[in-house]
């Protein structure tokens, strides 16, 4: 991938990405696959972690260039002084159009690297509001206040409306163009219909933190390409 083309917004304490879904915020402990910090890492040499996304989730995500930086940045997302926003479609739609989700959230017992909702887990709240309704999916806008684990992932299973295409928390299918067009033929030198969106339809949207001078600063990742285009199919299935 081309690192230039994902970068939002920098300057000389900290770069902000649009984070495309499958690659790894920072190496994992295997550290076989390529990670975003890696990438960053040769192109600025220093770069530090100041928050992360799961592999599936795309968006918007900063990395320090500085000590001082990471220290002053770091410290707002730890004070959870900073507005994280995620898009998202879910299966279903929410009986309520805005709402918050206040469920502790816990490491699964048996199942290395799921989360669950548990009494005794961390405090997680995420607030959530329905931007668009197509029935079958809809479309929300979430704030999360605080960043555990998989948290708006295992939130809204627990509300009975997973994300789509969860392979951990929800039924993991992707959505054809077949599914929401009754008159869909496929190509005839095509064997096999591809998915319109084949991955986690999580995203995060919108960040504001405060910059190393004191302004608020506010920056905005643009959904990507396969999201956008299933939500232009479910507009139309909606209209007809």
């Amino acid at each position: 991938m081309k690192l230039d083309n994902y970068i939002i917004q920098e300057n000389e304490d900290w770069v902000a990405i649009n984070k495309p879904s499958g690659l790894l915020s920072i190496p994992d402990r295997e550290g076989k696959e390529i990670s975003l910090k890696i990438l960053l890492k040769e192109k600025y040499g220093n770069i530090f972690t100041v928050h992360r996304l799961d592999k599936d989730t795309s968006g918007l995500i900063i990395f320090a260039k500085k000590e001082t930086a990471h220290k002053f940045l770091s410290q707002q997302f730890e004070a959870r002084q900073t507005r994280k926003i995620y898009q998202g479609l879910v299966i279903g739609v929410p009986p309520e159009e805005e709402g918050s989700i206040d469920s502790p959230i816990a490491e699964h017992p048996a199942q290395n690297g799921t989360m669950i909702v548990h009494r005794k887990g961390k405090e997680a709240l995420t607030d959530y509001k329905l931007l668009e309704s197509f029935g079958i999916y809809s479309l929300l806008q979430f704030r999360i206040h605080t960043g555990r684990t998989h948290q708006i992932r295992v939130h809204l299973k627990d509300i009975g409306h997973p994300i789509v295409c969860d392979p951990l928390y929800g039924d993991g299918k992707t959505i054809l163009v077949s599914s929401l067009k009754s008159k869909f033929k496929l190509s005839k030198d095509v064997e096999e219909e591809r998915p319109i969106l084949g991955r986690l339809a999580l995203h995060a949207f919108q960040l504001n933190f405060t910059g190393m001078d004191g302004e608020m600063v506010a920056i905005e990742a643009p959904l990507p390409k396969d999201m956008r285009a299933t939500l232009q199919q479910l507009q139309k299935r909606k209209k007809k």
